[in-house]
């Protein structure tokens, strides 16, 4: 890759991972096997170490209470808007972290809710597969990426080694705060994942959105859906309960339409857009409040 063409800042454009992806990152899908996936060990991967660098620093236990009272406890400003508007939105993104894609959002999201069709899953799982990243409207509500997309992780409390490039929180204030660098931090052993703040994004986003509407697996997958350091690597065990482990099936169950379903080959959206129309009327008011 022309090193001119690596981003300083990834935040820069929405636009800007399409080269790095096409040159470097990975070969064509269908070369691809499940191991290839998030390969964070590239030294020729900038790009996406700036983008986690600033992601690391800057997810504080402050910063979060902050977004959380912006967006969801006391939110200032709110759009109205259909979960299909919300789709519509998100067709002109492309998620900067994502190294296996160069698809806008839409396209992504009708990967994954496909393949969970092809296999019969029930129909609110499908519809989990289609709106699972709608959170990532924040991007074009004017937030930064690296406050919206990548890999999730607890604060307040010691961030683990096993979180994509663990070097970075090193910039963090909070890992030089003893309220929040120990192992526990701010938490209770076994005190469950629903009381514990993670890292600002899409995730937390959209689960407030949702929360009313689908059943409570759907719900966790789409919170915890980017909680790599815990569903893949184990981590953070200390903070789980009983409904975690209850859970964790499911976001397992999951992961795969996410990861693995991306393709170069786009979904015809008007030709399944009467589909998707039904099952999103199945289960959604006609508007909800998006807080912008």
């Amino acid at each position: 890759m022309n090193p001119d063409k690596t981003p300083s800042n990834p935040l820069e454009s929405l636009d800007q991972w399409e080269d790095f992806v096409e040159e470097v990152a990975y070969p064509e899908p269908e070369h691809k096997l499940k191991e290839d996936y998030r390969n964070y060990d590239d030294p020729a991967r900038d790009c996406v170490r700036e983008f986690y660098r600033l992601n690391h620093e800057q997810q504080t236990y402050a910063f979060v209470q902050e977004k959380r009272k912006r967006f969801i406890d006391a939110p200032q400003e709110q759009r109205k808007m259909s979960i299909l508007d919300g789709i519509s939105f998100l067709d002109t993104l492309v998620d900067d972290s994502d190294p296996d894609i160069e698809l806008s959002q839409l396209q992504h999201l009708l990967q994954a809710s496909e393949a969970i069709r092809a296999q019969g899953h029930e129909d609110w799982f499908i519809l989990t597969g289609l709106i699972h990243d709608l959170g990532k409207v924040l991007c074009l509500f004017g937030e930064p990426q690296w406050a919206v997309v990548g890999d999730t992780f607890p604060v307040g409390c010691r961030f683990s080694d096993r979180i994509v490039y663990p070097e970075f929180f090193d910039l963090n204030p909070d890992s030089k705060d003893p309220r929040y660098n120990t192992k526990l931090g701010i938490y209770e052993e076994g005190c469950g994942l629903r009381n514990v703040h993670m890292s600002w994004g899409h995730d937390e986003y959209m689960y407030h959105l949702a929360k009313d509407y689908l059943p409570e697996p759907a719900l966790y997958m789409i919170r915890f859906h980017s909680f790599y350091a815990w569903h893949r690597e184990d981590e953070y065990e200390y903070l789980l309960d009983d409904h975690d482990r209850e859970m964790l099936p499911w976001v397992k169950r999951f992961n795969p339409f996410d990861l693995y379903s991306k393709s170069p080959v786009p979904p015809k959206w008007e030709e399944l857009k009467p589909y998707y129309t039904a099952l999103i009327e199945k289960y959604f008011p006609a508007e909800l409040a998006w807080s912008a």
